[in-house]
């Protein structure tokens, strides 16, 4: 049973910055894919960012340079830094894993206020 927790979401004003973490835990492959997805009212869900076990990255180009995904594998841990945050980057951000199979969170809410 995998298990992923998030952690950071809130309230933050427009250039504000925030931080968000996923801890995973149950039965992980060593070679995996962790990462972020949001998921606006009314929207599909998008990927944000994701970072394979080896250090690969991926970014939304909508976030491109600005936002940071970082992880640390003992810890099955992964991060997303973000900054000079928008009022369209308001959504539900859920923690991925893909790992034989795709895990998700439950979701933390980030909302941008302009």
């Amino acid at each position: 049973q995998v298990q992923l927790v998030e952690s950071g979401g809130g309230l933050v004003q427009t250039g504000g910055s925030l931080t968000l973490s996923c801890v995973a835990s149950g039965s992980i492959f060593s070679f995996n894919t962790m990462g972020w997805f949001r998921q606006a009212p009314g929207q599909q869900r998008e990927l944000v960012a994701t970072i394979t076990s080896a250090g690969s990255t991926q970014y939304a180009d909508s976030v491109k340079g600005r936002f940071t995904i970082s992880r640390d594998n003992p810890k099955n841990t992964v991060h997303v830094q973000m900054n000079s945050l928008k009022p369209e980057d308001s959504a539900v951000y859920f923690c991925y894993l893909w790992s034989r199979r795709a895990y998700w969170g439950q979701g933390t809410q980030v909302t941008v206020s302009s």
